[in-house]
């Protein structure tokens, strides 16, 4: 945790908990049933070709068995097919649907909706500033040093706090 409070990792959760209980709210008032944030993640995650269940549960961060829930709750509702990969016999591909597809493009018009009413409640800049800090190459995630209770915090050797550089 930093001097500001609240860790950073916490803020981003909340603010894309702020995002997903717009949307399904959108989604619902404009007569549409009802999705889970896992099953909008989902859809996000999806390729146009297909893409199999273990690949959708890597890009979401969830379990294999999480992901397969909730694709197969998505082929329920008729969102979703799943057929064979044409490049492996043994894998099959989760697919949009007819309705899936238009469902999407419904979901990334909402979703830019919501980033424009972001943009209106705390600036363009603000906005601005977020997505380019949140699009820019982090690389693969450090391992840190953890230091003793010496006030030192964990880091790399020669880290520079304020992460500005010399």
């Amino acid at each position: 945790m930093n001097a500001a409070g609240t860790p950073l990792p916490q803020l981003l959760l909340d603010a894309r908990r702020w995002f997903e209980e717009a949307l399904v709210a959108t989604l619902v008032r404009a007569g549409m049933a009802p999705i889970s944030p896992t099953q909008a993640q989902l859809f996000a995650a999806l390729d146009a070709a297909g893409t199999t269940v273990s690949e959708l549960a890597r890009r979401m961060g969830v379990t294999r068995q999480t992901a397969h829930q909730a694709v197969h709750s998505l082929i329920g509702m008729g969102l979703l097919e799943q057929g064979p990969d044409p490049s492996s016999a043994r894998r099959r591909l989760i697919r949009r649907t007819a309705e899936g597809a238009a469902a999407h493009l419904e979901v990334v018009s909402v979703l830019a909706a919501l980033e424009e009413e972001l943009a209106r409640r705390i600036g363009r800049r603000a906005t601005d500033s977020l997505r380019a800090a949140l699009e820019a190459p982090r690389g693969e995630p450090p391992v840190l040093t953890l230091t003793p209770a010496d006030g030192a915090g964990p880091g790399p050797a020669g880290a520079d706090p304020d992460g500005e550089g010399s």
